[in-house]
């Protein structure tokens, strides 16, 4: 079985390599500490066996988002979900791509207890958390809720607070969210904060790293949240849309008054263009044309 999965990573190289997008993420490394971590897992190895276009996929999405398995790090781990081998992220892994990409300068994530102290202080500075950093879990209180803030590129603070009632939301659509050995069971404070990460990270600048991990994320743990679109009643539709055709009608009487007093041919070209991108797809632009024309006759008689 050993030689197998060696010989499988092995055969990942040209595939790794043509999607890296970070050259400090290096496959004679990254090969070592995957074929580790299958060897170090047999259920991780069997379905890796039973499912190798998962495995496959899971090294083609490290690489693509370009972070390390390397255990010392924290930032990514190769897991069995589902019957697929699955790319994981923690929540350090998630500051370290947005930091990476540029994203960020740096950020942290926290969880609040009953017995801190948490003020927010507006949107343009860090918040004001104060609590005993030496104390036990029991001393602290229960959990109440967790933030993010962040240094952008541009020197602002983004803070995302999360309470624990939303943070058991995202928890009960999880994958793995109730299953009796999954990781909100044995993790739960890591998978809290990575939940409180991801839902930060909608607000942060655009980077397609980013993207990636955290769509990446959402599919494999079975996160999905549907648009929310507001009802508009087709009575409002139908008034908006008669609204809109007479503001263009309005308009373009104007542009066609302007056409008959136009001095030159640049002007009345210049006006012409104007009116017939407004009335694209309009009957009204067959009038647009005709006027044009009579205008531009008035022109060329004139000269």
């Amino acid at each position: 079985m050993s030689f197998d999965l060696v010989q499988f990573v092995n055969q990942q190289e040209p595939l790794f390599k043509g999607a890296v997008s970070d050259q400090s993420v290096q496959w004679a490394k990254e090969s070592q500490f995957a074929i580790q971590l299958f060897q170090r897992n047999d259920k991780l190895a069997q379905t890796a066996i039973s499912n190798p276009v998962s495995a496959q996929n899971a090294i083609i999405n490290l690489a693509a988002i370009g972070i390390t398995l390397n255990p010392a790090s924290k930032i990514a781990y190769l897991v069995p979900r589902d019957g697929a081998v699955c790319l994981d992220i923690s929540y350090i892994g998630l500051l370290h791509i947005a930091q990476a990409a540029g994203v960020i300068k740096w950020g942290q994530c926290k969880l609040v207890y009953s017995n801190d102290t948490y003020e927010p202080n507006g949107l343009d500075r860090a918040p004001t958390h104060k609590y005993n950093a030496f104390a036990s879990e029991a001393d602290r209180g229960s959990v109440i809720g967790g933030y993010c803030t962040v240094k952008t590129s541009d020197g602002d603070y983004l803070t995302e607070e999360m309470s624990l009632a939303e943070i058991e939301d995202i928890r009960k659509v999880s994958k793995s969210g109730t299953h009796p050995k999954g990781p909100w069971v044995n993790f739960w404070s890591e998978m809290a904060r990575k939940t409180i990460v991801k839902r930060a990270a909608k607000w942060w600048p655009r980077a397609e790293r980013m993207d990636r991990a955290t769509d990446m994320l959402n599919e494999h743990e079975g996160i999905f949240t549907e648009p929310v679109m507001e009802y508009v009643p087709e009575e409002k539709i139908v008034q908006d849309e008669k609204q809109r055709l007479a503001d263009i009608n309005s308009k373009v009487s104007e542009l066609c008054d302007q056409m008959g007093m136009a001095a030159s041919m640049n002007e009345l070209k210049s006006v012409f263009q104007g009116a017939y991108k407004m009335t694209s797809g309009l009957p009204v632009q067959k009038n647009v044309q005709q006027i044009y024309m009579t205008e531009k006759a008035r022109l060329e008689a004139a000269q």
